[in-house]
This record gives structure tokens, C-alpha cells and sequence, in this order.
């Protein structure tokens, strides 16, 4: 079909390769998806007819993601390449991004997830299609949705806000919204201003190396309190993003603490329900914390370890961390995968001090 977009999905799991071709022709762009086991197959595809986009996995035999990346990167400069792989490596991500790949995925756990996944690959093709001015139009998502994506890939980059005369900058570095400008606010108040314009075009541009981190709060807790701040000033306290977060007022001053990305706070009765600031799922995750504990305090009765305060663990997409009181139930908090546990364990100390009080 002329003007169809063409993707080439490289990995050495053909069973894995099926499946994304398949949820790939899904798309609204109803682009073709060809496939590749190998590397010098994929390179052997790419030289013999243009493909709009390129997906690789990392971990190959005889040739890796990364040496593909660096061949393709050199022989077609323009071709927008993104990683998707189960590899969780810090320097893995680092050295794609240094090849310049436009995302870094780590392949999806779940629906929610691979429905993120299929919109930023949409959105990457959707570019290449106005590629005249780079621009998107934001009619079908808001730009909070669009924010959520890309905190999602984890990715570094730069973002131009328009509408009418109006523009705004917003900054990322990996996967943490660092700064805001526009006229003459900088920062979260800057932030909350381009967030308040509820119409549009944006341009992703290339990250600006060593810009200052002006904003230091999560990407969760900055767009939940971004949205209350909004609604407040519009004198709206009825709409349903500040119903959410009055309900959960009492533990969103917990998701000001670095690196957390939500909270629950779960009675240990059963029948009662865990409230939750920037959770999902709360019902199931409350039900897996509770059970962990109760498994966790026999365990440690068995082995006369003493009682326990604190348990945490490292997931494929962030840390999960448990602490207990005796009246007051259990507090749960997921860190963003990349703070390290120690910093978990200290944050989550400060945090009980400050619930349990």
C-alpha cells in the first residue's frame, strides 16, 4: 500500500516475534510489520527497502542489539529505532540511548503496559508522518496521558508545548520530569501553567545534556498535584481528579518523598479497604501485602528472628517496599526502580515516622 508505514521487529524468540507482529498490525496506522530473527537478516532487510521504524531486542546470538544499533545508527541515520527486551541494566539503557534510539522498553508484564507500549509506537509513527513539522496533534489525549508515556519508556528528551501564541518546554531525563519554562515561570509553577492548557501541539526534541533539575518530585505526585492546583484555581472542587486526591489527601504528602511513585496504606482487617495515593489496583495489591506480611512474620517467628519491620523487594519495574504497625496496618510504597535499596529502605524509615505519627 503506498505511504504504509513499515516496521521490522528483530529478536531471536520467534514465538515473541509472532505475537508483537500481530498486536502491531492492530494499530490505527495499520502499518506492515516484517520480522527477523537475526541481526544480519535485519540489516539484509533494511538495505534492501525503507522501513519506517526498527524494534530490537538486546540479548542475541552471534550479534546483539547493541552491535545492530550501532551499524544500523551509521547506515541509515534517519531511521527511528527503539529497543523493547527484558533486559533490566542501567547501562544497557544508557549505551542505547548513546546510539541514539528513540525509546528503551522493557517488554511489557501485563494489558496496561502493552497498551502504553502500542500508543508510544503509534505516536513514533504517527511523527514520521508529519515529519514537515514535527508536530502532533493532542485532540485524542490529553497532555497528561502523552506526559504518562513518556515517563513510561523511561526515555530523556525535551518537549516544545504550543497553543496559539502560547509556549512552553518541558524536560525529562530518564523517565523523571526535571523542568518546566514558559514565559517568565520556570519550574513546577511553569509546569502547572502548560498543564493547564487544554489544547494543542507538542514537539519531541532530543534531550539537553547537564539541563539543571529545577522540579524534584515524582512524575506521579507532580501530575497529581499539578491536576488538585489546576482545579482549584479554577474553583471546580467537584471534578473527579480532586475528589480522587481529597480522598487520598492524607497520604499524598508521603508521595513527596524522592523516588516514590504511590502509596497504600492497608488494615490488617480484611474487610476494611486500603486507600491509596497513585495506586492501581489497590484492592489485589492491598490483598498481596497483607498475605506477604502475615507469610513473612511466620517465617521470621520459626527462625526466632525477632519481629519485622520492614521488607522490600526489586520488581521488573520498581521496588516494593512493606513497613508495619501494630494498630494502624501496613504501609506499602513503590519506588521507582532505579533508587537504590538503600535509599528505599531510609525513605521508607522517614515515611512510617511521618504516617505513623
Amino acid at each position: 500500500m503506498e505511504g504504509q508505514q513499515k516496521i521490522l521487529l528483530l529478536d531471536d524468540d520467534e514465538t515473541m516475534l509472532e505475537l508483537y507482529q500481530q498486536l502491531l498490525q492492530e494499530l490505527p496506522s495499520h502499518p506492515e510489520v516484517q520480522t527477523s530473527t537475526s541481526g544480519a537478516r535485519a540489516i539484509s532487510l533494511l538495505d534492501a527497502e525503507p522501513f519506517t521504524l526498527l524494534i530490537t531486542d538486546l540479548r542475541m546470538p552471534k550479534m546483539d542489539g547493541l552491535q545492530v544499533l550501532s551499524i544500523v545508527r551509521r547506515k541509515f541515520p534517519h531511521l527511528r529505532i527503539v529497543v523493547l527486551t527484558a533486559l533490566v541494566d542501567e547501562e544497557f539503557r544508557s549505551r542505547a540511548y548513546a546510539q541514539g534510539v528513540e525509546l528503551f522498553w522493557q517488554k511489557p508484564a501485563n494489558g496496561e503496559e502493552m497498551q502504553f507500549f502500542k500508543d508510544c509506537i503509534e505516536s513514533l509513527l504517527d511523527r514520521e508522518y508529519r515529519q514537515e513539522s514535527g508536530f502532533r496533534g493532542m485532540q485524542s489525549k490529553s497532555l497528561v496521558d502523552l506526559l504518562q508515556l513518556e515517563c513510561l519508556s523511561g526515555g530523556s528528551s525535551s518537549l516544545r508545548i504550543t497553543q496559539g501564541s502560547l509556549e512552553g518546554r518541558i524536560w525529562m531525563q530518564n523517565g523523571d520530569i526535571i523542568d518546566a519554562a514558559t514565559g517568565d515561570l520556570k519550574g513546577e509553577k511553569a509546569f502547572c501553567e502548560i498543564l493547564s492548557w487544554r489544547g494543542g501541539h507538542f514537539e519531541i526534541l532530543p534531550p539537553e545534556a547537564n539541563h539543571p533539575r529545577l522540579i524534584a518530585e515524582s512524575p506521579q505526585a507532580l501530575l497529581l498535584n499539578t491536576a488538585q492546583t489546576i482545579d482549584e484555581e479554577k474553583g471546580d472542587p467537584h471534578s473527579t481528579e480532586t475528589e480522587v486526591l481529597r480522598k487520598t489527601s492524607p497520604l499524598a504528602a508521603l508521595g513527596r518523598f524522592e523516588g516514590v511513585e504511590f502509596v497504600l496504606a492497608i488494615p490488617l482487617d480484611e474487610r476494611e479497604p486500603a486507600s491509596s495515593w497513585g495506586g492501581e489496583n489497590v484492592e489485589q495489591l492491598g490483598g498481596w501485602a497483607r498475605d506477604s506480611w502475615r507469610r513473612m512474620r511466620q517465617i521470621g517467628e520459626l527462625l526466632h528472628a525477632g519481629d519485622l519491620s520492614q521488607m522490600h523487594g526489586l520488581g521488573l519495574q520498581r521496588h516494593i517496599a512493606l513497613t508495619g504497625h501494630a494498630q494502624k496496618g501496613l504501609l506499602c510504597a513503590g519506588f521507582r526502580r532505579v533508587t537504590p535499596s538503600a535509599t528505599v529502605e531510609q525513605t521508607m524509615k522517614q515515611m512510617f515516622a511521618k504516617w505513623a505519627s
